[in-house]
């Protein structure tokens, strides 16, 4: 499997060469000065009031752009330069560029709906709830704690697509083994991450199907390096060199699986450049301890969300692997605290966690920079502070298309990642999707976009899926969390896509999109005819308009549900004055 996995990845590598030839700081709101009490100045003192900063970007409805790339993110400019052009200039080059506007975060929404749901502190629940994209499905109702019901569009573009049901319905449940007797029992027709136990009784049921999805993922423990004890380097030292992490492949995680010797999997072109991860070392990590001032260890807390995902399918057990592990191994005390989904991505994407937490990333794009740009670029939030050492490297390897050139880079940001530890990378985990066994077309995609407009439930006009847990929000512009970015799937759809089961590029609501030289201008070409749910037509104004929301913080549309953006900010780059 690992063998095609890097057989796509080279024809995306080979496609980039040839294309050649031919993250980011949460926006904060101006706080009011603090409320004073009766024993505070008297009310004739001066009050100072801040100055407000003018906005970067300048945005016309047809434009979008900044005055130069001095403010450090990708793009200097996006233009409708005709009713079907979109001209998109960078500030410098970027061979993922095809990839990365193919992630469904980055899908196109019409322009007016844009405007309507954006509320003046939060998007609306119209704006939350009831998507308005271009995709094989509409969005008929969602009963929260309960199920989503997408029906057929009627009038979607793609007219070589077969849509395989009529109805197509999302369920979710979070134990593994629930999940699997749902579909025993026929009550839905595919599930998502069948346990690592039940791998062979899947495949051994005449009635149902297995299908492995490839480990373009990892597990990791997070801390942040600004909160004490982990501000130590030898702490983050001890910690990793401390914990089994082959004890915790080995029983926690199916076959297929296995232990990560850098944070990026090693099907990706440069993700495993530079030294392996530490050898498993009690002893040197109970003296590094003592070397750091905490001989009898410390007391901390380890968050997890009670989520299974793909590269942590059990993350109770886990969690309490890791606790016993580190009591006996550093003698150090710590708390399990289990936190809603929602709040803990959002504690964790903005370092706001003061202990050890368990996360995990699935590929959104395959390419090294979707792994090391996102967590380790210069303004990533999660770790604390990240050192020059790690994000300067990164920066330059991610300008060059060609991997052997690229990788002196990235040898060194991996390097210094594991000098540093701003987490440890515990495992690449295997996963499975199951199916009824009359499912045609059964998806287990190494990105877990899974299109199931593209799948037929048998003889059935119903198509019934079951995953992990409830989407956080369907505004998937400003989510992360993959539960909600696969039914935002359904419905939005980008640029280009990626291919089922596959992970190669392909045209979608673009027709083309081709680079200059240098590839720091792309020229994307539309496809006419193509109407969203709401009947109004896509345009060159409608893909502006949705960058501009997610690019443009002085922008009124730039409102979300969490308000991290954080696709937008780690991976191009926030139009926001430093």
């Amino acid at each position: 499997m690992k063998a095609k996995i890097l057989s796509l990845l080279g024809v995306l590598v080979i496609a980039s060469l040839v294309l050649a030839a031919c993250a980011p700081k949460t926006p904060v709101a101006t706080q009011p000065p603090a409320t004073q009490g009766p024993t505070a100045a008297p009310k004739e003192a001066p009050t100072e009031t801040p100055t407000p900063v003018p906005p970067l970007a300048t945005y016309d409805g047809k434009s979008l752009s900044v005055p130069d790339c001095d403010y450090g993110g990708e793009f200097k400019s996006i233009e409708a330069t005709d009713k079907y052009t979109v001209t998109f200039t960078l500030c410098r080059p970027d061979p993922a560029f095809l990839s990365k506007i193919a992630f469904s975060v980055f899908g196109i929404l019409p322009k007016e709906w844009i405007e309507k749901t954006a509320g003046p502190d939060k998007r609306t629940t119209e704006g939350l709830e009831k998507p308005v994209g271009t995709g094989p499905y509409i969005l008929k109702e969602w009963k929260r704690g309960d199920s989503i019901v997408f029906v057929k569009n009627p009038d979607y573009w793609n007219k070589d697509a077969v849509i395989g049901a009529d109805t197509l319905i999302f369920r979710w449940q979070s134990e593994s083994a629930a999940r699997l007797n749902e579909l025993k029992a026929g009550t839905v027709d595919g599930i998502d991450n069948v346990g690592a136990a039940d791998f062979e009784a899947v495949r051994s049921d005449p009635n149902l199907q297995l299908v492995v999805r490839p480990a373009l993922n990892v597990f990791y423990i997070g801390m942040v390096n600004t909160v004490a004890p982990f501000d130590n380097q030898k702490v983050r030292q001890a910690l990793a060199m401390g914990i089994d992490r082959k004890r915790i492949v080995d029983s926690f995680y199916p076959a297929g699986s296995e232990v990560a010797t850098h944070f990026t999997p090693c099907a990706i072109p440069n993700g495993c450049a530079g030294q392996p991860w530490y050898d498993f070392d009690p002893d040197k990590a109970k003296q590094l301890l003592a070397e750091a001032g905490y001989p009898d260890g410390f007391k901390t807390k380890i968050y997890y969300r009670d989520v299974v995902r793909g590269y942590l399918p059990e993350p109770g057990r886990v969690a309490e692997e890791i606790q016993a592990q580190l009591k006996q191994n550093l003698n150090i005390d710590a708390e399990i605290v289990v936190m809603e989904s929602g709040a803990f991505i959002q504690a964790a994407s903005a370092g706001k966690l003061d202990g050890l937490y368990l996360l995990g990333w699935g590929a959104d794009y395959p390419h090294v920079t979707n792994f090391l740009d996102y967590h380790f670029g210069k303004d990533t939030q999660q770790f604390g502070k990240i050192p020059p050492e790690i994000y300067e490297p990164l920066i330059k390897g991610a300008q060059i298309a060609d991997p052997e050139q690229a990788k002196p880079y990235y040898e060194q940001a991996n390097n210094a990642i594991r000098e540093f530890v701003p987490m440890i990378p515990v495992a690449h985990g295997g996963s499975a999707t199951a199916y009824r066994a009359d499912v045609q077309n059964p998806q287990a995609s190494p990105l877990s976009n899974e299109l199931f407009a593209f799948s037929r439930p048998g003889d059935r006009n119903t198509f019934v899926w079951m995953q992990n847990a409830e989407p956080i929000s369907l505004f998937c512009a400003d989510e992360s969390d993959g539960e909600s970015l696969r039914a935002c799937e359904q419905v939005i759809e980008s640029l280009y896509s990626y291919e089922i089961n596959g992970t190669a590029v392909k045209p979608a609501l673009a027709e083309s999109c081709e680079p200059n030289a240098d590839l720091t201008v792309w020229v994307c070409k539309l496809r006419q005819g193509v109407k969203f749910h709401d009947g109004s037509e896509l345009d060159a104004e409608d893909v502006v308009a949705t960058f501009n929301m997610g690019l443009n913080p002085a922008s009124p549309t730039h409102v979300g549900n969490s308000n991290l953006w954080d696709y937008y900010s780690y991976l191009w780059g926030l139009m926001e004055k430093k």
